[in-house]
């Protein structure tokens, strides 16, 4: 025990050295002041070169005391009696190595001719490599990881020598770069650049730098770089955000590097977001803006619109939801603004069916349908689509001038999995109607023809000269308001005589109303020797031609006794006399000049009438439909706003006969959430419904609280 104390006093004499004991040790040795003295050019390799012999020599004198550090750094409880091992713990006396490193920050990294310098020259090097010079990686690490081991004691030397005055020039590098190089270079080479000095920044610090400085480090370059000129990176009108996406299919690399940047950024892809939604608005309402723009040719804009920035969001913007949801809602903003946007795509729908989808493929119809359900899913108001669509697929199905009826069907399906089965009843009926009278068509024909065979009498022949081809139409599907039957020529009255009689012994009980207003009719007419020709015409004109067969050549009618004749409504009669005298058909010719029509008006047959086409086709002059179509592009019709009125006040009871009662807030929620699938009520509308459903006592206020409502049985 007495050799072992006296081991641990001369051991104990050794070390406890004091600071300025070991200072004065190391200035003998003259190392400090070797350091000092160096030149600037030396400075860095020198303090490297110490830094190694030094960590050599402690490293040394660590492995010799080895015993001594680790018994004073972990005492253990049996020797705790021992004055010289509860010496270090009891008076906070540094271990051997940290004791060698604290005596080279004192004496020569902190040396009044060192500190600053070295800090100078770290600085100096880094500025010299991003301006594209070669330095010393090793000695910048060496230098650096010297200054990071100094950090003992509590102290980070790192931090508080280097890294806040590197960070500090790093800003100011940046910041004064990234101005200068904006100024005279366009938007996408400057994100190329940022792209590079972002790369070379992170690339630092595997190189030479702390691994902790690499979030402060990443946190500087990206806002001087990216967060302080992404404003004028989107509005540049140059080559800014905006106008790359005006060029999206060129210029997809960089929109999608500009993306990816702001990425780094979260705070700074909100702006780009936003950037997004209102080009493609601003976009959108350009093309809204040329009111003269016919409805298929704005609904196909709108389409490419939708795919470009469809495009730009799924491979710029990886897809995003919420950049999504940007594009979305612009577009909504557009389709609602403006009602020709529901009228424009029931316009596309028919020439789509009437001609667009010829010859497709399965997968291609599948396709074109999709996309038109895209711009669909965007409508509010879509209760004046379905209005809309019935009219035009009542002409199609009427004049058989659908191409496909599989893609009509594949249409309803689509309508129906977005707004219900309430939504295309009607829709489903008219095509139902469509097949049945095929069908029935099919029956009489093969009737007609037996009947023909057996008995021949002047009523059947009259008939049988006659080819009839009837559509029958449920009552409340069509969108047709029944008119007064004209008269129709004898043999036209035979024919569908004839078949009333054959459907009303099919189907008793029914009642058959004949629609002259709807129908067509194909002629054989000769106009001279080699003008003969086959006119597909109103049956209001068939009524006005046929009746010239009975007059002399040249003989002239007078619009007055055309009426008396035809019993046609005086609007509708003009309106098909008009279509029958335009100049490219000219099939009639008036007396006296000008556009209009009086009842002293004479009209004859053009016999110089000739065309180069064999079949022409005698179309009706376009007639304003104020009941149907809005008067202007933000209105709603009058029909329309009834519907919704009655529709809303249905709804209101409905949710209220489920409920008893509910609050005011709570009911206009579940109305706008029940109706958002035909339209958007507002607020105040809901509330109009409500008002008048208290005025006539289906509902009544509650006594003590005048926003709950209660139902009335």
């Amino acid at each position: 025990m007495i050799g072992m104390l006296t081991i641990w006093s001369r051991l104990r004499s050794v070390c406890l050295f004091t600071s300025g004991n070991i200072s004065k040790c190391m200035f003998d040795w003259q190392v400090a002041e070797q350091v000092a003295v160096c030149p600037d050019n030396q400075l860095l390799q020198e303090v490297c070169e110490q830094w190694k012999q030094h960590q050599v020599t402690m490293i040394m004198v660590r492995d010799i005391l080895m015993y001594m550090d680790r018994t004073l750094g972990s005492v253990s409880s049996q020797l705790l009696h021992n004055q010289y091992l509860r010496y270090v713990p009891q008076n906070k006396k540094m271990a051997v190595y940290d004791l060698g490193l604290w005596a080279f920050r004192e004496t020569i990294a902190r040396h009044g001719q060192v500190r600053d310098r070295l800090r100078k020259l770290l600085l100096e090097n880094i500025r010299d490599e991003r301006l594209g010079r070669l330095i010393d990686h090793n000695c910048m690490k060496c230098a650096l990881y010297m200054l990071s081991e100094l950090g003992i004691d509590s102290s980070n030397v790192y931090e508080e020598e280097f890294e806040v005055y590197f960070l500090k020039e790093t800003c100011q590098f940046y910041r004064s770069e990234s101005h200068l190089f904006l100024s005279q270079n366009t938007c996408p080479d400057y994100l190329k650049k940022v792209e590079s000095r972002i790369c070379e920044e992170m690339q630092r610090v595997p190189n030479y730098l702390h691994a902790n400085t690499r979030p402060k480090l990443r946190h500087i370059v990206e806002t001087e770089l990216i967060s302080a000129h992404t404003p004028a990176l989107i509005e540049s009108k140059k080559s800014g955000f905006c106008d790359l996406l005006r060029q999206s299919e060129e210029k997809m690399a960089d929109i999608t590097r500009m993306y990816a940047l702001c990425f780094q950024v979260p705070a700074t892809l909100d702006l780009l977001r936003s950037a997004l939604h209102e080009h493609v608005r601003a976009a959108g309402q350009l093309l809204l803006n040329d009111e003269m723009k016919d409805p298929v040719v704005l609904l196909r804009s709108l389409l490419a619109l939708r795919e470009k920035y469809d495009n730009v969001v799924r491979n710029a913007f990886r897809g995003e939801n919420i950049a999504q949801k940007k594009v979305k809602e612009a577009f909504e903003s557009v389709i609602n603004a403006d009602t020709r946007c529901a009228s424009s795509l029931v316009a596309y729908i028919d020439e789509l069916m009437r001609s667009g989808l010829k010859g497709a493929a399965e997968g291609e119809v599948e396709c074109e349908l999709e996309k038109v359900i895209i711009i669909f899913r965007y409508l509010h108001d879509k209760d004046v689509f379905e209005v809309l669509y019935k009219q035009y697929l009542a002409k199609r199905l009427l004049n058989q001038r659908s191409i496909s009826s599989e893609a009509e069907r594949q249409m309803l399906v689509k309508l129906k999995r977005e707004c219900g089965y309430q939504y295309t009843t009607k829709l489903e009926g008219m095509i139902t109607d469509i097949r049945f009278s095929r069908g029935a068509m099919e029956k009489y024909n093969t009737h007609r023809d037996e009947k023909k065979m057996n008995e021949v009498d002047v009523k059947t022949a009259r008939a049988a000269s006659c080819d009839i081809d009837v559509t029958m139409l449920t009552a409340g599907y069509w969108p047709i308001h029944p008119a007064i039957p004209c008269v129709v020529p004898d043999v036209a009255a035979s024919a569908s005589e004839s078949f009333k009689n054959f459907y009303l012994k099919q189907h008793t009980g029914r009642k058959l109303t004949w629609l002259t207003s709807s129908g067509t009719a194909e002629l054989k007419a000769i106009f001279s020797d080699v003008a003969k020709h086959e006119l597909t015409v109103s049956t209001y004109q068939m009524c006005i031609l046929i009746l010239f067969n009975a007059l002399d050549f040249g003989e002239e009618l007078t619009m007055q006794s055309i009426t008396d004749a035809t019993k046609i409504p005086h609007n509708d009669l003009r309106r098909h006399l008009i279509s029958l005298c335009t100049p490219k058909y000219r099939i009639l010719l008036k007396r006296s000049k000008g556009k209009g029509f009086s009842s002293n008006d004479k009209l004859r047959v053009n016999n110089s009438f000739a065309s180069k086409l064999r079949r022409v086709r005698v179309p009706l002059v376009a007639m304003k439909e104020l009941s149907t179509h809005p008067n202007s592009s933000h209105s709603v019709p009058a029909a329309i706003e009834e519907d919704r009125r009655h529709l809303c006040e249905a709804t209101v009871v409905r949710i209220m006969k489920a409920r008893k009662q509910a609050q005011h807030n709570d009911l206009i929620a579940e109305v706008t959430r029940q109706l958002s699938q035909r339209f958007h009520p507002q607020p105040q509308f809901i509330k109009k419904c409500i008002e008048s459903l208290l005025e006539r006592e289906y509902l009544e206020r509650n006594a003590s609280d005048a926003r709950l409502y209660v139902y009335l049985a």
